[in-house]
């Protein structure tokens, strides 16, 4: 069904070249379970959409073979199905087994890939080995990594790319499936998008959609997402051969409206953002954290290199350690609550006196679920950000929700408040 516009329903251009579609399915129920989360369906579909193959659906299946074998038969009515799991050597690892099912096609050994998953394996269990060697007629060996290879099969028009469950092996096994013969005669059709990206804080989704509406929405040639995404709110515009020039207005309308709150063009996560700017002034950084308990540390320390920049940190939980180790006045905490902008001012302070560093940033609030007052609930949470030259940021959150996420909303929050601090130095 068209529009009144002459767009189909669902946004589409009837007049542009249809899409190429993949469906992803990744097997096991822990997953189903929720026992662990799933990290290859999101990285495989943001991984085919640049490349110009649209996923249409992330099916999480467990290991019941009907339900596998369905979602697998479903899989292969597209262009390119992707499957993920179930590559082991158990009884219940059976994605090549199902898939070979639902493709019509025959399975045999390959004793030359038997041979070398018995010279990985640590464990000679050589039915188990027999098993990850199975093939389905015509598939392709793309590699190994751990003892489950990776493997295209091509089957009624469909290019089916299984690989390994584990994400480690699923992403370095990827590359080689994509530059295997199939894939890139596939690739080939494909038309990818030009990705713009923005990145607010400080605004919610539901105004940057209002934002994005009243600056023209998407269809002819664009595509928009828009989502929350700890604590930021993340917009990527999807525009196709064509659209370039209502894309560059889109963005500019979008920038002009929202610019207080863009803090970047790009996938850079805010810890990064922040270690680059402080590192481009020569600028140390440390923190001192109380309801975060070394959270803000934890996402400055996990960017490889970043001890250029980050000192060192100080978990002042009880306020006795404020005292000792930052020096925050007994007097101030007696006067004001752990729990004020007075102390997070004094915390910042001290930890940038005792760790002798440039820039310092501090958090101290309540993150329950208890140790709430009238006047100060679950969630109140104060942040300071100090600096040379007398620089001073102050940050309040006063929003209420799990433990979790009063944490997280702090820690990025913090890193939020040194990244603009820094900007202004």
């Amino acid at each position: 069904m068209s529009t009144a516009s002459g767009r189909a329903a669902d946004g589409r251009d009837p007049a542009a070249p249809a899409a190429l579609r993949a469906a992803i399915v990744v097997t096991g129920s822990e997953l189903v379970r929720g026992d662990r989360t799933d990290l290859n369906g999101p990285f495989l579909a943001r991984s085919l959409l640049s490349l110009g193959i649209e996923p249409v659906q992330v099916r999480i299946v467990g290991d019941s073979p009907a339900e596998l074998e369905t979602a697998l038969r479903d899989g292969l009515g597209h262009d390119m199905l992707v499957c993920s799991g179930g590559l082991g050597p158990t009884h219940d690892d059976r994605t090549v087994e199902l898939l070979a099912r639902a493709a019509g096609a025959e399975l045999h050994v390959d004793e030359d890939l038997a041979a070398e998953i018995a010279g990985r394996s640590r464990i000679q269990y050589l039915p188990g080995i027999r098993k990850q060697a199975t093939l389905p007629e015509g598939a392709l060996v793309v590699g190994i990594a751990g003892t489950a290879p990776a493997l295209v099969f091509e089957a009624d028009g469909c290019v089916a790319v299984v690989l390994p469950g584990p994400p480690r092996e699923l992403q370095e096994l990827w590359p080689r499936a994509l530059a295997t013969e199939p894939v890139q005669r596939l690739l080939a059709r494909a038309t990818a998008p030009t990705r713009r990206v923005l990145r607010f804080y400080g605004v919610g989704e539901s105004a940057v959609a209002e934002a994005f509406a009243a600056a023209g929405g998407d269809g002819d040639g664009i595509e928009v997402t828009i989502c929350a995404r700890e604590f930021e709110t993340h917009l990527d515009l999807f525009v196709t051969v064509g659209a370039e020039p209502r894309g560059e207005e889109l963005e500019r309308q979008l920038v002009a409206s929202l610019d207080e709150y863009l803090f970047s063009r790009t996938d850079t996560r805010i810890e990064e953002l922040v270690l680059a700017d402080c590192r481009a002034k020569g600028l140390t950084l440390a923190t001192a954290e109380s309801c975060t308990g070394g959270m803000v540390a934890a996402r400055l320390t996990s960017v490889a290199g970043s001890s250029d920049v980050f000192t060192g940190a100080v978990v002042s939980y009880a306020d006795d350690v404020k005292v000792s180790e930052l020096g925050v006045p007994e007097e101030l905490i007696r006067a004001h609550g752990a729990v004020s902008p007075e102390v997070a001012r004094a915390m910042a302070h001290g930890a940038r006196e005792r760790l002798g560093v440039d820039v310092a940033v501090s958090v101290t609030g309540i993150a329950g679920p208890g140790g709430a007052t009238p006047e100060k609930p679950v969630g109140l949470v104060y942040t300071y950000a100090v600096g040379p030259g007398g620089a001073e940021r102050a940050g309040e959150l006063n929003f209420p929700g799990d433990r979790a996420t009063i944490r997280t909303r702090a820690t990025v929050a913090a890193l939020h408040l040194v990244r603009k601090l820094v900007a202004n130095l």
